[in-house]
Order: C-alpha cells, then sequence, then structure tokens
C-alpha cells in the first residue's frame, strides 16, 4: 500500500479540484448553450445523446434526467450507431455528441454520418479545437485543466462537469417549460418520492377515525370519546359545527396538574383554541411540513370550518414520505 498523503485530504483535493472546474465552466455558459435550449424547446422530435466509455454513461444520466423533467430524449451508443442504431435517428431529432477530447474515433465516424440525417448536432466536449467542436452545429463547452487523479489520466473532473453541464441544460429546459411540481409527479409516481409530489391528505385520513365533541360536552364524556377513537385527541366543535379548538393528551395531563375536580367542567375550558389545520385535497407533503414545523404529531383536515378528518404522523411513516 502506498499512502504517502492522507486519505481525507486525498479526498477532500478531488472534491475541491471537481467543484473549482464546475464553477470555472460557468463563464463558458454563452450564446451556443442558450440557443441550444432554444432548438431543443421547438424541435419537433427527440434529443439523442451519444459517447463511447464514461462518456456514455453521462449520456445516459443525462437522458434520464431529460425524460423526467419532460424533455424527450434517448441514448444511443456511438458504436451502435454504425452498426445499424442510427435508424432511430430523424431529421426532425436533435443529436449531442459527448466527447473529452471531441476527438473520439467513434464519434469522428458518426458526424459526418449523423449531418445526413439533417438532424442539427450539438457537441458537449472539453476541447474547443476538437473535430467534434468544429463540425458541430452548437458547442457546449465543459472545459477542465485538469482531472482529479495525480496522472491526470482517470476521467473523474471531466466526467463531473459533463454531468453538470448536463444538469444545468435539463434545469434550464425545465424552467423555459414551466415544468411544475405536478408534472414532475406524473413522471415519478412510484416510490417516495412519487409519493411526496401527488398523495394527497384526502387519499388518508378517510381511514382514521374521526373523533368529534361539542364544546359544551364535558371532559369525562370527551375523554371516553378519545379514548375509544384512539387518536389521541379530538376536534371541538360549536353548535354550527365549526372547528374551535382541539383536546390532545397533552390537555388532559395540563388539565390534571391544574384542578382536583374536573367532574363539572367542559372541554371548551381546558382545550386549545386555534388548532392546526390543513385543508382537505392539500399534499400530504405540506400536511408533513406544517407538522415539522410546529413540532405536532396531527392536523385536523377541515372543509372550510367543518372538520372532516384527523392526519397523524404515523400516517406519514406508514406511507413512506417521512
Amino acid at each position: 500500500m502506498n499512502l504517502n498523503k492522507n486519505i481525507q485530504t486525498i479526498a477532500k483535493e478531488t472534491l475541491r479540484k471537481e467543484a473549482d472546474a464546475i464553477i470555472k465552466v460557468i463563464e463558458y455558459i454563452d450564446q451556443d448553450f442558450e440557443q441550444v435550449v432554444h432548438e431543443i424547446l421547438s424541435m419537433k422530435g427527440r434529443l439523442v445523446i451519444t459517447g463511447v466509455g464514461k462518456s456514455a454513461i453521462i449520456a445516459n444520466k443525462i437522458v434520464a434526467t431529460l425524460n423526467s423533467t419532460g424533455t424527450p430524449a434517448i441514448f444511443m451508443h456511438a458504436a451502435d450507431a454504425i452498426h445499424g442504431d442510427m435508424g432511430m435517428i430523424r431529421e426532425e431529432d436533435m443529436v449531442m455528441c459527448i466527447s473529452k477530447s471531441g476527438n473520439t474515433e467513434e464519434i469522428k465516424v458518426l458526424l459526418p454520418l449523423l449531418k445526413r440525417t439533417g438532424a442539427k448536432i450539438i457537441g458537449l466536449v472539453s476541447n474547443e479545437d476538437s473535430y467534434v467542436a468544429k463540425h458541430a452545429d452548437y458547442v457546449l463547452k465543459a472545459i477542465v485543466a485538469e482531472e482529479a487523479d495525480p496522472n491526470n489520466l482517470a476521467p473523474t473532473t471531466s466526467t463531473t462537469v459533463h454531468m453538470a453541464v448536463g444538469d444545468a441544460l435539463a434545469v434550464a429546459l425545465l424552467w423555459a417549460r414551466g415544468f411544475t411540481s405536478e408534472d414532475f409527479a406524473r413522471y415519478h409516481p412510484g416510490g417516495s418520492l412519487g409519493k411526496q409530489l401527488y398523495l394527497k391528505v384526502d387519499d388518508i385520513y378517510p381511514k382514521n377515525e374521526l373523533p368529534v365533541v361539542q364544546e359544551t360536552d364535558l371532559v369525562k364524556a370527551s375523554i371516553l370519546v378519545i379514548s375509544k377513537k384512539r387518536l389521541g385527541a379530538a376536534a371541538v366543535v360549536n353548535a354550527q359545527n365549526e372547528l374551535v379548538g382541539i383536546f390532545t393528551d397533552g390537555d388532559l395531563r395540563r388539565m390534571l396538574e391544574k384542578y382536583d375536580d374536573f367532574s363539572a367542567l367542559t372541554i371548551a375550558e381546558v382545550m386549545t383554541r386555534n388548532p392546526k389545520t390543513i385543508a382537505k385535497g392539500e399534499y400530504a407533503l405540506r400536511a408533513l411540513n406544517q407538522m415539522r414545523e410546529h413540532d405536532i404529531n396531527q392536523l385536523i383536515v377541515v372543509d372550510q370550518k367543518r372538520v372532516v378528518g384527523f392526519l397523524h404522523i404515523s400516517d406519514l411513516l406508514n406511507e413512506g414520505i417521512v
């Protein structure tokens, strides 16, 4: 084992080099980048992204990001393209060629063939004087001074910068399309991320009991309701069935500390007024954020001032969005 440097130092130097390279590439976001965004927005086809080696891996990642944010994109391996895969390309498409050197042999062979299709070509390169840069219709510059490894050989900094430029492109397109969280949810219906974006309180609260008491009810009767419904709280309503408060386990403890005899107490005398609520139809993620903000475990679900349900933190845990 040859470690003439502290492992933490090596790791920090690597991250610093890559972070500095991303900051440096900001100055290369130019008119070509802006024009590429406009061209992609107006194209009738898809964005085909190609590369070989590590660039192919980056291409796949950029394709995935674009597809998930509303821009139709597909991956085409440059080596496979000249063996039949070029059949996927149409004149209405655009093709992005990713290459650090811009002189990758497979890409050099592919470029003239791509031009024959009529599709516009984007080059994402680290070398402005390369073959790809000179023959592409648009050039996205991902210039890097050096790789992060001590031999300046392993694709590290360059792949990070290429991916970052791809993210910048995807986010610029996202903004230009007015892509919303609801749009995002349509493309991510599965898993906890999807649930955070589409799950609503209406999908959860009907499964729970609905403990409701009148403000004129005696505390003893209210405690029985809370115990029976097993939510640790009850919504308190007035004669018009409008929400006026909440009675929780915490209110019960405070009442026992304050009163020796509560047999004649009404719930209105010991409840918490102005309880936290969530409107029917709101997203469950908003309910979660509200619980975290106020450090509470439950919210009353309301339709206007009418109580329709309870939402507990455990419900959100069970749904996997916490």
